[in-house]
């Protein structure tokens, strides 16, 4: 099984590019740009990376992410997660990234998403990696910095969505209503983090007021049938991080992950890695975590891979043809 998930193909629909920044590369950007860290080596950064919740995760995300400076920073950043995501097989990508992180901080808006969009245009002639990029907000923010941000980034093509994320609890997804109508006027889809931490209520806000095309987590939806109703009716995706949610002890026992029970339901489930530096995991670590503990078949692997592509915002031909290529891969194994 773990080899047919390894070269099984796939999307991954769910990853934060400042969460797939390796403690190895954070030393070596670091001392490029000068800038001391308080761990003296790898393996004290690599302790650090205990954290009980998600704003303890946070703050050592926020503090890796403040090393990156120059371009050429979020251009090795991006470059590194590529080339893991070919050797995983994952033949598209939708990246999040978090302009508020590094702009607040006085790097420009310019300098981070003209870094990323050039690994990104690499790794596509190089590996044949299709991606898209999705600029997310911070949600424990303000909404006049979020509509900001949004101003600036329309210019950049690049762009194919926004997003929500960092701290969900008591930061609802109503609070940034007018910064997605405005999104969307201007011809760009919408994501959100929703259902993680917070109640399914934050779900049915991202539905019905932020009318997002797919909602990232989504785990407590099953607390609400009528809204489980809902996202099977809509055929709404759900981008579900096993190890992460692990990790911050949103489930205590990966056999008690919601995945089986979701797909089983008909929910448009798909699995991806979050923050894979920081969770312990990239894509086929969290593929073969739910086929250990959940006993997945492969036929459940073969639907969570067609629904990753399914749930992507490539074109319906695009779509087709990913998805060709994981019924051809299957029948071979």
């Amino acid at each position: 099984m773990e080899e047919f998930i390894r070269g099984l193909p796939k999307a991954e629909l769910h990853v934060h590019i400042e969460g797939t920044f390796e403690p190895e590369l954070i030393f070596k950007i670091a001392e490029r740009n000068s800038i001391p860290l308080e761990e003296k080596s790898v393996e004290e950064l690599k302790k650090a990376y205990e954290f009980n919740n998600l704003q303890q995760f946070l703050d050592i995300y926020y503090k890796g992410a403040s090393v990156l400076i120059k371009e050429e920073d979020f251009y090795d950043l991006t470059m590194a997660y590529l080339e893991k995501a070919h050797s995983e097989n994952i033949l598209h990508t939708e990246i999040f990234f978090d302009p508020q992180t590094h702009t607040n901080r006085g790097v420009k808006f310019s300098t981070v998403i003209n870094g990323i969009s050039r690994a990104m245009d690499n790794a596509q002639k190089e590996w044949k990696i299709s991606s898209k990029l999705i600029m997310c907000f911070l949600r424990d923010l303000s909404t006049e910095f979020a509509m900001q941000t949004l101003e600036g980034a329309l210019k950049y093509k690049k762009i194919v969505a926004v997003g929500l994320d960092s701290a969900e609890v008591g930061n609802p997804p109503s609070k940034f209503k007018e910064v997605f109508d405005s999104a969307r006027k201007a011809g760009l889809l919408t994501v959100a983090h929703a259902g993680e931490e917070g109640s399914s209520e934050y779900v049915w806000e991202v539905l019905n007021l932020l009318k997002v095309s797919r909602v990232d987590h989504g785990n407590n939806s099953l607390n609400d049938e009528k809204l489980v109703e809902e996202l099977v009716k809509r055929q709404i995706p759900l981008t579900v991080c096993p190890l992460s949610n692990y990790k911050l002890k949103v489930v205590k026992d990966l056999k008690q992950h919601p995945l089986k029970i979701m797909l089983d339901k008909g929910l448009k489930v798909t699995v991806n890695s979050d923050d894979p530096a920081y969770f312990g995991g990239y894509i086929n670590d969290n593929y073969l975590a739910m086929e250990t503990a959940l006993e997945l078949t492969k036929g459940d692997l073969e639907v969570l891979a067609k629904n990753s592509f399914e749930g992507s915002f490539l074109n319906d031909l695009e779509k087709k043809e990913m998805i060709s290529k994981v019924e051809e891969y299957v029948k071979k194994s």
